[in-house]
């Protein structure tokens, strides 16, 4: 599982909120819900995404803004719009007095807006995955993430657009992996993009030499792998692997395996029923007591406190 799985794959990454919204101008949404990642597709119409601190950036019909992070921000027709609507955490929505707007601006199946049909269109979903895999993704990435139609190429956004209001068996899954494929496609294209800064190990997996022993270590850390195996993987001596492998990911490869080791056990600490000598079976620590030393080590707290956390 390489980084970009780990950030659709994780335990909070399913059932992502999933809405199509329909807007007469003038609009503007207050987006206080504070989740971690977003995602905002325009079918018709346009938008400005607008920070609490920064530019405006503005969307035309087909493009997708990714949102990184819990700052609240609005959407608008326009920068200068006055807010009419605040989502809070929960996907909760009132008027910015504090009066529930559920009723009010329910349009159908999975629909909410101002218009029965709206001038402006528009998809968001909502994700409320905190893991430490995909951190090691979302980090890499700018406030807002914005790709055209143009750049992004992709069919997705009407095929999203044709699915979000069937209320079939099953759908919810549905709109749950065209979400995931669609935010795949942004975040592959723009690290694509020249003058993006995506993470050393994302670039790693593409060098001819790192790319297969990289693999390896994402997708079998519960192998106890020497720096020997993965230069054989790699063609290479070992010394001309654990000198480009440096060079290319931004540390030696057992330090990489040490930490993936880690974020994995973090996230899979999450689930329901897992015990630590599961996940340090899954992650390659031949006993808890070993995951636990270097779980402190890496976050300053034990497995067990971490858990706790989370609960």
């Amino acid at each position: 599982m390489d980084g970009l799985t780990g950030l659709l794959d994780g335990p909070r990454a399913r059932g992502a909120f999933l809405l199509r919204c329909q807007l007469d101008p003038p609009w503007s949404v207050r987006l206080e819900d504070e989740v971690p990642l977003s995602v905002t597709a325009v079918v018709r119409g346009g938008m400005w995404a607008v920070p609490d601190e920064g530019e405006p950036v503005a969307a035309g019909p087909g493009d997708v803004l990714v949102a990184v992070g819990p700052d609240h921000w609005t959407i608008a027709d326009s920068p200068e719009s006055p807010v009419d609507a605040v989502i809070h955490p929960g996907q909760h929505c009132t008027t910015p007095d504090g009066r529930p707007l559920v009723e009010e601006m329910h349009q159908g199946v999975r629909s909410w807006g101002n218009s029965a049909t709206g001038r402006t269109v528009l998809l968001t979903g909502a994700y409320g995955l905190e893991g430490e895999v995909g951190r090691r993704l979302l980090q890499a990435l700018p406030r807002f993430v914005l790709l055209t139609a143009d750049e992004l190429g992709s069919p997705l956004v009407p095929l999203l657009a044709d699915e979000i209001t069937k209320d079939a068996p099953g759908q919810d899954a549905v709109l749950d992996r065209l979400l995931d494929l669609l935010l795949i496609a942004v975040l592959r294209a723009w690290f694509a993009r020249p003058g993006s800064e995506p993470p050393a190990w994302y670039l790693g997996q593409s060098d001819p030499v790192v790319g297969p022993p990289l693999r390896l270590l994402q997708h079998h850390p519960d192998h106890p792998w020497t720096v020997a195996e993965l230069a054989a993987a790699g063609g290479v001596s070992r010394a001309a692997f654990a000198r480009r492998f440096t060079d290319v990911v931004g540390e030696p490869p057992m330090a990489f395996l040490t930490g993936w080791r880690l974020a994995l056990a973090a996230d899979l600490l999450r689930e329901p029923g897992a015990t630590l000598a599961t996940v340090a079976r899954r992650v390659g620590y031949s006993t808890p007591f070993a995951l636990s030393a270097a779980f402190k080590r890496q976050y300053g707290v034990s497995p067990r406190d971490h858990r706790a956390a989370l609960a």
